[in-house]
């Protein structure tokens, strides 16, 4: 199947749904690969190997979360260049990415070597596991340029519209790390015996299999944004590309942080009522990964759809993605919610185990708080619509607003009078406050005016400076870096 660039044109509901489901997929992937890979730690090296293996994991979830942030920029910048039917401008984006974020990695894979010890320290580490942890986290800082560099590979490759690509080698990665895991901790056949770092030793070679595979077939198969020749002095960052990238990119990346600390704030709330209702919560926490998913990957979807749309000044069309794309987050997201109604009770079971006391406690947590998700989902849309012009600041207040003022606010003020269910209402309370601001910001906040591709062109003319006064009326306007190529089409709103 050949993936496709261009989501300018044809059926919005078949198009948006056949690019979110692989995305969905990889989303599906990474976790499941999480949960194999932690069965493998437990049941092979026992329970203080599997505690060690959770400061790892943080430290990678953060380095993500920030390289997601800069790769959802490239995603935003690539789709409205391509729906402007520039292509030398999607490169230059790709070029800028990787030259930046390549020596970057190395940097912290190198950085990280050395001071997992201090950092450990920092994060308050048991002594009875800080050996093991040292082991599995130095190896897991040799593994992030390979993690990182493709996860901002990935996210380039959706906005250019090509979701199937990053899903064959997240499978190829996952699949990988799912087969060296146990080889690697106990050293069978020619693998050497490396124990808890030889997990973190799997997941190291098998994303950078992956890369390398990815980075070959998309050579291979000619994909349009593959830098050849002369192109690949873009490699050499832009200044104004890499400012934009900074700019768009650092918002969304905290966005994941404050997402990340507010539930860290909440788990300590739950932390005092106890183990049971803890493992309830946790249980559940499970769940609640994988009914956000189809939300996560249709906001990603109409967030590369839409940028594309912006590029090529189809505004009527951004409005029905929009549309569609919240009819299709009550379908997909509204489904595993009330499936997961009929069978709380059997999917906690797997988690706490079928006479566990644990499970009325998860399926009362359930009952009060798993709807919001849908209007969590409707919110990951919106923002999803709002971010593909280049507005990223107001999402991540709206985000800060709801999880802290608002469901601190309804789980501390409402204590007195609804005991411990105040915590699980302040779920869906600000997932529904989250979602009336996003609606008020989409409606009414001014951010189609805000063009991520026309801050690229203004920063880029700043940058050549008087050099572009010289021109003729005979000759049309052009782009200064890419002659030949048309201005940019109007993108006033139709709406």
């Amino acid at each position: 199947m050949k993936p496709r660039t261009d989501l300018t044109t044809g059926p919005i509901t078949s198009t948006l749904l056949l690019f979110a489901l692989p995305t969905l997929g990889s989303s599906v992937l990474q976790s499941a690969n999480g949960s194999i890979d932690a069965v493998w730690v437990g049941n092979l090296l026992g329970e203080n190997a599997l505690a060690a293996t959770t400061n790892g994991n943080l430290v990678m979830f953060l380095l993500t979360a920030f390289v997601f942030g800069f790769g959802m920029a490239a995603t935003i910048l690539i789709g409205q260049a391509i729906g402007r039917g520039s292509m030398h401008e999607a490169k230059e984006v790709v070029g800028t990415a990787v030259g930046t974020f390549a020596p970057l990695a190395v940097l912290i894979a190198v950085v990280g070597w050395f001071l997992a010890p201090h950092l450990l320290a920092v994060l308050g580490t048991g002594p009875e596991i800080t050996p093991l942890a040292r082991a599995f986290l130095r190896v897991t800082f040799l593994a992030m340029p390979a993690i990182l560099m493709q996860t901002m590979l990935m996210m380039a490759l959706r906005g250019a519209g090509d979701a199937l690509t990053p899903l064959i080698f997240m499978a190829l990665a996952v699949v990988l790390d799912v087969i060296l895991n146990p080889l690697f901790i106990l050293g069978k056949g020619p693998f050497p015996q490396m124990g808890i770092g030889g997990s973190a030793f799997a997941m190291a070679v098998a994303n950078y299999t992956s890369l390398v595979a990815m980075l070959v077939y998309v050579y291979l198969r000619r994909h349009p944004l593959r830098l050849t020749g002369t192109e690949l002095q873009m490699l050499r960052p832009a200044p104004h590309i890499l400012r934009l990238m900074l700019s768009k990119g650092l918002p969304i990346g905290l966005q994941m942080v404050v997402v990340s600390s507010a539930m860290l704030t909440m788990m300590s709330l739950v932390n005092r009522e106890g183990v049971d209702t803890t493992a309830a919560f946790g249980a559940n926490q499970q769940l609640w990964t994988y009914v956000q998913m189809p939300a996560m990957a249709l906001g990603a979807a109409v967030s590369a759809m839409a940028a594309q749309n912006i590029g090529a000044g189809r505004w009527d069309r951004v409005s029905r993605i929009t549309r569609v794309g919240i009819a299709l987050n009550f379908l997909l997201t509204g489904g595993l919610v009330l499936a997961l109604a009929f069978a709380d009770r059997y999917a906690l079971a797997l988690f706490l185990g079928a006479d566990s006391p644990a499970i009325a406690i998860g399926q009362h947590i359930a009952n009060v708080a798993t709807w919001g998700f849908i209007a969590f989902g409707i919110t990951m849309v919106l923002f999803g619509t709002i971010r593909a012009n280049g507005q990223v600041i107001w999402p991540l207040i709206i985000l800060t607003i709801s999880l802290y003022p608002v469901r601190l606010g309804v789980a501390l003020g409402l204590r007195g009078w609804l005991g411990v269910d105040a915590l699980w209402l302040s779920f869906p309370v600000a997932m529904v406050a989250t979602m009336l601001m996003a609606g008020a910001l989409y409606l009414h906040g001014g951010w189609r005016r805000d063009s991520a591709i026309s801050h690229l062109e203004d920063a880029e003319v700043a940058e050549l400076g008087p050099q572009l006064s010289v021109t003729t009326e005979a000759s049309p306007p052009t782009s200064p870096r890419n002659p030949g190529l048309p201005p940019a089409r109007e993108t006033t709103p139709a709406e």
